[in-house]
């Protein structure tokens, strides 16, 4: 994997409950992992459902991580994107995530 083509940051953020002031268990996502990645924008026929289009869907490919998994999240951009797939590349020396904006 080339470093010229990883020209975007990524965060990889995981789901947690942490206690706030009170004692009452708050539901937030926190950084995991803060990565350079390319972007390749996926064809519409990957991702489409029972004929309907309404996602934007993107793959993410990265320098190899482990335990990311489809119960995280990426935020680029300010934007949050699920992740429907993750797929390794080579043995450990890339990852691809496709993911879907969240909604």
């Amino acid at each position: 994997m080339r470093a010229g083509k990883l020209d975007r940051t990524i965060q990889i953020q995981r789901f947690s409950s942490a206690p706030n002031d009170f004692g009452t268990p708050v539901e937030t996502w926190t950084d995991v992992a803060t990565l350079r990645a390319q972007i390749i924008q996926s064809s519409t026929e990957e991702f489409i459902k029972d004929g309907a289009v309404d996602e934007t869907a993107i793959i993410f490919r990265t320098r190899w991580i482990s335990g990311v998994t489809t119960a995280d999240r990426i935020q680029y951009e300010g934007s949050q994107f699920n992740i429907r797939e993750t797929r390794e590349i080579g043995r450990r020396k890339g990852l691809e995530l496709r993911a879907v904006r969240s909604v």
